[in-house]
């Protein structure tokens, strides 16, 4: 089993302040995370005017302003992007992005190469952004928030056509079911995408997680799939983990008490720590699946279990009985397992009670 790949996922929680988002990436890496995401957008370019906040955001916010004045005061710029990818070189942790539009996605990938993408829950019927970033060539971890398994269909013929089909190549409806069944495009899936299960709420009601629905997916599609977590605490995406999620994201903030949109359903520095240590530990305990003693069990075998010993004393030529002959640690000796096999067999010598039988 590959190490579950750990995403803290900064999002907007740095409330536009480079040093909060620097502080993140300090916290990040500090957890044992693999990467730290961020997101990437052009305000104008991702929210109309009209565009009202979520009820989760009117709650964590207030209602005096809109989502886009909201989203402007989040917003990083290119030179700020950079910064923080030099940093978090610098902490020894993957930096990771969501682009919400098309010119954001090309400043990650043209601009600062990053080595994989995450498409939001947002973004899974956006067929301009879903084109350009299948035509990128990037790894892709595609989120699937609010979607039905039908819904994830058509983003993943959106993406093979992308990954497959000439750059001027028109998505046509048959174009993209041909690229999602085509040999090819299902290679290319294989290769470039990761699913994550989520469920688009801040906090997410436990009630709705519905973690099965990653098997859904994984025999939908045979790909990975992981799952990006919005309900409070820990033990939600740990629970993923042992169910078989590849990838692991989830909000944390340096503080739930600040203002913003997502603090209130992130984890705390030290909760995320904890989340990291803790899923490092499942995933251990999750093992191989061989049903073997373990090393360490192996010295327990003689202590735990029970050989074959004399009841009572047998006398050489005696037959061994159900009088005679009973089972007792230690379990050193001929194993118990074997009783009814030593049942009217011949004693060949003399045994004291509680000796152990040998072979006869």
């Amino acid at each position: 089993m590959k190490p579950v790949f750990i995403i803290a996922e900064a999002g907007v929680n740095h409330n536009g302040s480079m040093d909060l988002a620097r502080q993140l990436i300090d916290v990040a890496a500090a957890s044992g995370a693999d990467a730290v995401k961020f997101q990437t957008f052009r305000s104008e370019a991702v929210i109309s005017r009209a565009a009202k906040k979520a009820a989760y955001q009117v709650v964590n916010t207030g209602s005096d302003e809109s989502q886009l004045d909201m989203v402007r005061k989040l917003e990083l710029g290119v030179e700020e992007h950079r910064e923080l990818i030099a940093h978090a070189r610098k902490c020894g942790i993957e930096f990771l992005s969501t682009p919400f539009d098309i010119g954001s996605l090309r400043v990650l990938v043209d601009t600062f190469n990053l080595p994989q993408l995450k498409i939001p829950s947002g973004e899974i019927t956006n067929l301009p952004l879903l084109l350009a970033a299948g035509r990128s060539r990037k790894p892709l971890i595609v989120s699937t928030g609010m979607a039905s398994l039908g819904e994830v269909e058509a983003a993943l013929a959106v993406l093979a056509f992308g990954m497959t089909a000439p750059a001027d190549a028109h998505p046509t409806a048959a174009a993209l079911n041909t690229a999602f069944l085509g040999a090819e495009g299902q290679r290319a899936l294989a290769e470039r995408i990761s699913l994550l299960h989520c469920t688009t709420e801040y906090p997410a009601p436990v009630g709705e997680v519905n973690l099965a629905a990653m098997h859904t997916m994984r025999a939908a599609f045979g790909l990975p799939v992981g799952y990006s977590d919005h309900t409070r605490g820990i033990h939600i995406p740990v629970a993923a983990v042992a169910l078989g999620a590849t990838i692991i994201e989830k909000h944390f903030t340096l503080d739930r008490s600040l203002p913003g949109p997502d603090h209130v359903a992130s984890l705390e520095p030290g909760e995320l720590k904890d989340m990291v240590r803790t899923i490092r530990d499942v995933e251990q305990a999750i093992g191989n699946g061989r049903k073997l003693p373990s090393p360490s069990e192996m010295k327990n075998i003689a202590v735990a279990r029970k050989s074959l010993v004399a009841e009572t004393a047998i006398a050489r030529g005696t037959r061994f009985t159900v009088d005679n002959l009973t089972t007792k640690r230690p379990g050193s000796g001929i194993s118990a397992i074997r009783y009814a096999e030593f049942l009217d067999r011949v004693a060949t010598r003399d045994y004291q009670p509680d000796e152990l039988i040998g072979e006869e």
